[in-house]
């Protein structure tokens, strides 16, 4: 399924045979130590930096309603964010994912993003579509 959409994603959730929790770390941009002059002006300008995870969460998928309702409860819960990195922990036996899997993985994601290791994950922007990092 080609995901256009955060909603995609949701949709093509719902359909898997096993439960599935979505997984979300919150990111913003900070500059990075040393920065140079130009790297501040291009930061200043809302360019460049660095991902910084914020925080994290989790949802099941039939909990969800939408990017909307994502994003609302993000605002109520931390800081403000530019990008949301999504991955998908599925069940096992009709069973949901247990609370230790979805830490587990939701720290490999943390990890990953400050390593700069951004594959099996899915960024959006605040709008709700994909972005394509370099």
């Amino acid at each position: 399924m080609d995901i256009a959409s955060f909603d995609d994603l949701l949709q093509a959730a719902r359909q898997q045979r096993e439960l599935q929790q979505l997984l979300f770390v919150f990111a913003g941009a900070e500059l990075p130590a040393g920065a140079s002059a130009e790297q501040r002006a291009q930061y200043k300008a809302g360019e460049g930096g660095e991902l910084a995870p914020l925080m994290c969460a989790d949802k099941a998928a039939a909990e969800l309603a939408g990017f909307d309702a994502l994003c609302a409860e993000a605002a109520q819960a931390g800081p403000p964010w530019a990008i949301v990195f999504t991955a998908a922990l599925s069940g096992r036996n009709g069973q949901p994912p247990s609370g230790a899997d979805i830490e587990a993985a939701l720290q490999h994601m943390v990890d990953a993003i400050k390593s700069g290791r951004l594959d099996g994950m899915l960024p959006f922007n605040r709008q709700g579509e994909p972005v394509q990092l370099a």
